[in-house]
């Protein structure tokens, strides 16, 4: 258990203006006076502290929480507030750089079958999800499937752009989003796992490519209702992107500068046959986008169906309006966690209708927060 426990900061409302903008890319948007009407004020609580680079979050059917930490191990937040920490045989963890323990998720059918998944670096050199399966008192997990999908190519010498995001499509397959590895080649070749969103059976781990031409996916949100799939990605220099993702497509990617890492080229080569566009890009600067969730339920009032997105360099959360087709039509920031608590890694919508955040800030001092809107 992390040494902080529980405690609680209570609500922490800040009266700011925030940007907001109407349809169209980074160049066309514009400031906004204000947040919309019917936005309620939200309340954020720290439920967990003493993290360490905390990936990502998932909530049981009895209101457990999960959490992990790239370097290594899983915490269970009882809910009676008590932690306990989940021992597991990460022995073979990879944890340098960007890569390590990263995304999880936990089964549709959990309540059955007690089974979660965790995506992480292997110093067997390479990238794996790993299915497991926890005791009913939280305090075990034993690896069921080892690795579920392996063969994800992984960097090394640096770690960078390991993806790795897990979330299940509305079709019970298991998406992850990977990273390039920082290898020019790989978004654009069919034959490597890097670069893409993968589609998985979590039965058995058959995998096939679903989408290609990525950069580093850091988010993967399936919109409730239609089940429309949006990733999240860092650009380079410039130009974050969320992209509405469709079987086949190519998201336009291409590094591969005569053998080199080519980061000047854009993030959606017009050069690439039916490279599909963003639907959301950041420009310069960019923001480090990262986990994404929609938010669901009229409790949100006004900030119900936005697609909210996790900031690290830009240390908040953006909130994204879009259509029935998946265009966007406003941006806006959630005031309370602007500049508030540092880095953002992933955000996540629990069981209970709580958007759960996890903080990137290391040196021990992290924690896992719990927002909701005041009544």
């Amino acid at each position: 258990m992390h040494p902080g426990g529980v405690r609680s900061l209570g609500c922490l409302v800040v009266a700011v203006l925030v940007f907001a903008g109407c349809t169209g890319r980074a160049a066309e948007r514009a400031p906004s006076s204000g947040l919309p009407a019917g936005v309620p004020a939200l309340d954020v609580e720290v439920v967990l502290d003493g993290l360490d680079h905390p990936w990502d979050v998932g909530q049981a059917p009895d209101g457990t929480l999960l959490v992990d930490e790239r370097g290594g191990g899983f915490t269970a937040v009882l809910p009676d507030g008590r932690t306990k920490e989940v021992h597991a045989d990460v022995d073979d963890l990879f944890a340098r750089g960007e890569t390590g323990l990263m995304g999880l998720s936990l089964d549709p059918g959990f309540d059955a079958n007690r089974r979660f998944y965790s995506c992480q670096g292997m110093r067997s050199g390479s990238i794996a999800v790993v299915a497991w399966t926890v005791e009913a008192d939280w305090s075990a997990a034993t690896r069921v499937a080892d690795p579920l999908v392996g063969g994800i190519p992984l960097n090394e010498e640096s770690g960078r752009h390991g993806g790795c995001r897990l979330r299940f499509a509305r079709d019970g397959a298991l998406l992850i989003g990977t990273g390039d590895n920082a290898v020019g080649t790989n978004p654009q070749d069919p034959s490597s796992l890097a670069g893409k969103v993968l589609r998985a059976d979590p039965a058995t781990g058959d995998v096939a490519v679903w989408t290609s031409g990525h950069r580093n996916v850091q988010g993967l949100a399936v919109r409730p209702g239609s089940g429309q799939v949006f990733s999240v990605e860092h650009g380079p220099d410039r130009d974050d992107e969320v992209n509405l993702l469709r079987e086949g497509a190519n998201y336009g990617w291409d590094p591969d500068g005569s053998g080199d890492y080519d980061e000047s080229v854009p993030m959606t080569d017009p050069d690439i046959a039916d490279a599909v566009p963003a639907v959301w890009s950041s420009g310069v600067p960019t923001l480090a986008t990262s986990g994404a969730t929609f938010l669901e339920g009229a409790e949100w009032g006004a900030y119900e169906g936005l697609l909210v997105i996790a900031l690290l360099k830009a240390q908040g959360v953006l909130a994204l309006r879009l259509d029935e087709a998946g265009e966007l039509r406003e941006e806006l920031r959630l005031p309370e966690l602007d500049a508030a608590f540092g880095r953002l890694r992933s955000v996540h919508q629990g069981t209970d209708g709580a958007l759960y955040v996890t903080t990137d800030n290391g040196h021990g001092a992290d924690l896992l927060l719990r927002v909701t809107p005041r009544p």
